[in-house]
């Protein structure tokens, strides 16, 4: 059985992570009597591996919002209210605080793995997770990865700017791996932004769920964690999930081409063009598992980005249903954002300058104070 830690980190993070723990808990049950007012101290995850889950967050209002998770598992950072989308401010607070923060990581005992899920553009998530992974790393010799939100790119220029930075500290960090969901290309789910956030935090919570279960699972042919890290130390350090579930009766080959549309994946990418490795997990009833159409697909995959793990789960009498981790050589939609950012960040600099002058104009007017005109 793997050993597995599952930190959220800041609003995004806890969201995805109480996401995770819902879909966990309601195996089977009814979710209005697992969402019940009791459910964080007596709720019951029912995770194929030792899953444990911790959420951090400098905002107590965000994590007394959360249903599913227990509250042994909430971590409260005591700096007011949040630390207002400030990248410095959490940095320092971390650096203040993160002995609690590590304490009650080794509280839980050793891991196989660790992933550490937050939006790259709020304060909390995107200021503590390099140094969380860092101090982690110090200390331990798993492996931790990256669950990263890319943001809304309407979200404005502080969001921005705090996902290219807090991207490019992992990337320069001892994070073994970056996945990469973004919210602009996951916002056509439509309804309200309320729903459409809930919607994107529970695509996301599915499909780490299914991985997770997945690398602790028996298989027809397996696929276990020593391959999940081979693919994830592929490519630039950059991955994407992709999954698709049929709701009907269908043959695996258009589940699997599903998986890697548009439709199925987290992050705008052309697989067959900027993928590096994939690792791709099929579940279903036997009757769908055609190991010809498998083959096939995978081999067309593999012909465009090299080696593809595949694993095969039977599960009797579900349909059938698919999943992949692609790591990626490159990201033009990441290289979108950046330049983004680098407008952001000038933008922001050029407002500091006119308040700069705004000010020198005003110190110009004040020295006459206490003057009078004299005709």
């Amino acid at each position: 059985m793997l050993n597995v830690l599952l930190v959220g980190n800041g609003q995004c993070g806890n969201r995805i992570l109480d996401a995770v723990n819902k879909h966990a808990m309601n195996r089977g049950s009814n979710v209005k009597e697992a969402g019940g007012g009791l459910s964080k101290y007596f709720s019951k995850h029912n995770y194929q591996s030792n899953v444990q889950t911790i959420a951090i967050n400098t905002a107590i209002n965000d994590l007394k919002e959360m249903k599913f998770t227990k509250a042994k598992d909430r971590i409260h950072i005591k700096n007011l209210h949040g630390v207002g989308a400030n990248r410095n401010i959490g940095k320092e607070v971390f650096e203040q605080q993160k002995g609690n923060i590590l304490k009650a990581i080794e509280d839980r005992g050793d891991f196989d793995v660790a992933f550490v899920v937050t939006s790259a553009s709020g304060g909390t998530g995107s200021s503590f997770t390099p140094p969380l992974i860092e101090e982690i790393k110090k200390s331990h010799n798993f492996p931790v990865y990256a669950l990263v939100i890319l943001p809304f790119r309407e979200e404005g220029t502080l969001y921005l700017q705090n996902a290219a930075f807090m991207l490019k500290e992992l990337r320069e960090g001892p994070c073994d791996g970056i996945i990469l969901a973004d919210n602009q290309y996951l916002k056509t789910i439509g309804g309200s932004v309320q729903e459409a956030y809930d919607g994107i935090n529970s695509m996301i919570a599915k499909r780490l769920l299914f991985l997770l279960d997945s690398l602790d699972s028996e298989m027809m042919m397996v696929t276990d964690l020593g391959d999940f890290k081979t693919v994830m130390s592929g490519g630039a350090g950059l991955a994407t999930v992709g999954y698709y579930k049929a709701e009907s009766e269908m043959p695996i080959r258009t589940v699997i081409q599903n998986c890697l549309s548009p439709r199925g994946l987290l992050f705008s990418t052309d697989v067959y063009k900027e993928g590096g490795r994939a690792m791709v997990i099929l579940k279903g009833d036997k009757k769908y598992l055609s190991m010809e159409e498998i083959s096939n697909e995978v081999e067309k995959l593999s012909g465009a980005i090299g080696h593809v793990f595949k694993g095969v789960i039977v599960e009797n009498g579900s349909l059938p249903e698919a999943l992949c981790v692609l790591t990626l050589n490159s990201a033009e939609e990441l290289e979108s954002l950046y330049e983004g950012a680098i407008q952001a960040i000038g933008m922001e600099k050029d407002k500091k300058d006119r308040v700069k002058k705004k000010k020198e104009m005003e110190s110009s007017f004040m020295t006459i104070d206490g003057m009078d005109p004299e005709y």
